[in-house]
């Protein structure tokens, strides 16, 4: 009986370290806690990617549109970093992003991003209000998800 526990306690204990080495991809659709979209190219050979943002969010009364982003995964780990920018195709402002790439217990992929927005001001007295700060976590949208980008948005 003890070999019998002993080998269900090694079973369990390398199951879980088999969980936790999961491998996250960055490439897919993701839509983050507010609502907003993107798609995530496949990695090049040197971690560069190329993809399409959509944001739910604006302080501008343009109309938002998909806008293109470019950025580099770090290369070689299961759970990568990564950063990537957008300059806005509404806006006259830029946002770069930073982040890291999750797989949770149960297989759940999710981006931890941290975020800094730039607007264009009209000079150096204003420069205290064109950065904003925030954070945003994006859940990897499965097929057959309503929420998927399927290149319509």
């Amino acid at each position: 009986m003890g070999s019998v526990a002993l080998c269900l306690l090694l079973a369990l204990g390398l199951g879980a370290l088999a969980a936790s080495r999961e491998k996250c991809v960055l490439s897919g659709a993701w839509r983050n806690d507010l609502g907003s979209n993107m798609t995530i190219s496949a990695m090049d050979a040197t971690g560069g990617f190329s993809g399409l943002y959509l944001t739910a969010v604006s302080a501008t009364n343009a109309t938002i549109l998909e806008s293109s982003l470019k950025g580099f995964q770090h290369m070689g780990q299961a759970q990568p970093t990564f950063g990537f920018t957008v300059t806005w195709n509404f806006s006259d402002s830029t946002t770069v992003f930073v982040g890291q790439c999750f797989v949770l217990p149960g297989g759940e992929e999710v981006l931890k991003i941290m975020w800094l927005l730039r607007e264009l001001v009209d000079s150096p007295s204003n420069d205290w209000k064109a950065t904003r700060v925030g954070t945003n976590t994006f859940i990897r949208q499965r097929v057959g998800d309503s929420t998927r980008h399927d290149g319509a948005w």
